[in-house]
């Protein structure tokens, strides 16, 4: 078991590292030490802060050796310095920063060798080495959020998501009523929030088979959705006023033609492909003008893992082997989402399809603690996070590494929030007509 889980744990810290490079080399210095956003860090500060953690963590507290750059840590602290004066730092040149994150990671596997995986929670399975791998892959997610708000010609290439026999599919399907498992206590990788397991009712709901399309969020859109106020919460008319918001990040329109930008391409917005980089608010408004609304989190959970004729809670939709390309589109495979429908073999035993992979799903949940939870390794993880002004997400995006990725996995982000690779779908209660669909679909 020992060597099992070292081999695990060594493929998820090379996979992310080899990532890392790839994001990092694809640009020239001034685009590694440049801001290309105030909502994002530049690149080389996320490879320094990923060097660091590493440090912290794993030669500091599991290797329990001296501390190899402790006069950086305060720079590479995320709560001490907002991403927006980040730059204005003393920070790490591209140069310097590659050769400490790899200095890092030498010593690092050396721990990985001597680790008995046991002695407590830290070590015990290998958690820290998987949280860091996990870290440096939420890292790599941010950074290709900045390739895709970076100006200028394309850095990145992937290869289009496979085509799949999708078929006819229902709109929705009927998650039955009744309690189920939530969360997780046997997961060995999982993060504080997504334990402990415990049981939640919920009762009988519809969810959509798929996404929200493009085309169905233009329906939305040609219907005078951003005009019209009685779809929005106060809260993201205001943004969407203030700001001059018609249409989802990267969108524009030429005549009758609407356009995005996807890391440095222009392209028309394909009508099948699941909506991108759309708010909480616009993901509510949308809802509410389908005559529907957000599923919960708990609803989304029990959707993706609930199996109705066993009663178990699975680890994914399709069971709980470990993600595969036939199941999902995760791992930055393919720069962009599959069509809606895509990935039979990753369904639910209801049906319900791309619940893994493809985009991040809003649901309507403030990011709150489970019943039971203790903050571990630290309160900052998650613990601060906690409250109404976050919003979850769900089930994880094409940019999404599978060791960050689970039907358990919780991420959560300001409701303002478009630069991400966030989606959605809609739910109903099962007593509400299916016919009340305000805005004609």
């Amino acid at each position: 078991m020992t060597d099992q889980l070292r081999s695990l744990a060594l493929d998820a810290l090379t996979r992310a590292r080899d990532r890392t490079a790839a994001l990092t080399s694809c640009v020239d210095d001034r685009d590694l030490t440049a801001q290309h956003s105030p909502l994002m860090s530049p690149l080389v500060w996320d490879l320094a802060h990923i060097g660091n953690q590493e440090e912290q963590w794993l030669l500091r507290q599991v290797g329990k050796g001296e501390a190899l750059r402790p006069e950086i840590d305060s720079l590479y602290d995320a709560f001490e310095h907002p991403r927006a004066a980040r730059p204005s730092l003393p920070l790490l040149a591209p140069a310097e920063a590659r050769i400490y994150a790899s200095d890092v990671r030498g010593r690092v596997l050396d721990i990985l060798e001597r680790t008995a995986f046991e002695g407590g929670p830290l070590v015990d399975a290998g958690f820290a080495f998987g949280m860091i791998a996990q870290h440096e892959q939420q890292h790599d997610e941010t950074m290709l959020i900045t390739h895709q708000l970076r100006k200028g010609p394309p850095a990145l290439s992937a290869p289009e998501p496979p085509a799949h026999d999708i078929g006819p599919l229902p709109r929705e399907v009927l998650v039955p009523g009744g309690a189920f498992t939530m969360g997780t206590s046997t997961e060995p990788w999982a993060l504080d929030n997504e334990r402990p397991a415990h049981r939640r009712i919920v009762p009988a709901f519809h969810i959509d088979t798929t996404p929200v399309t493009c085309g169905e969020y233009q329906a939305f859109i040609e219907d005078g959705g951003y005009h019209e106020r009685r779809w929005w919460a106060a809260e993201g008319w205001d943004q969407i006023r203030q700001h001059d918001i018609g249409a989802p990040l990267f969108w524009r329109r030429e005549g009758g033609t609407w356009l995005r930008r996807r890391f440095g391409v222009t392209e028309e917005v394909p009508p099948d492909e699941p909506v991108l980089h759309v708010s909480w608010y616009e993901a509510d408004a949308y809802a509410r003008w389908a005559g529907r609304r957000l599923p919960t989190e708990a609803e989304w959970e029990k959707a993706a893992r609930h199996d109705p004729h066993t009663g178990r809670a699975r680890r994914y939709p399709w069971g709980d082997a470990d993600p595969t390309e036939a199941h999902a589109n995760l791992g930055q495979r393919h720069l962009r989402p599959a069509p809606a429908g895509s990935y039979p073999q990753g369904a639910s035993p209801l049906g319900v399809r791309q619940l893994i992979g493809d985009v991040w799903e809003w649901t309507s949940s403030d990011f709150l603690p489970y019943p039971g939870f203790a903050a571990f390794p630290y309160r900052e993880y998650s613990e601060v996070f906690f409250g109404s002004e976050h919003k979850v997400l769900r089930g994880g995006s094409f940019a999404v590494d599978p060791v960050a990725c689970r039907g358990t996995f919780r991420n959560w982000d300001l409701p303002v929030r478009r630069q991400i690779f966030s989606g959605f779908r809609t739910a109903r209660d099962a007593q509400q007509p299916a016919g009340t669909h305000v805005g004609g679909l």
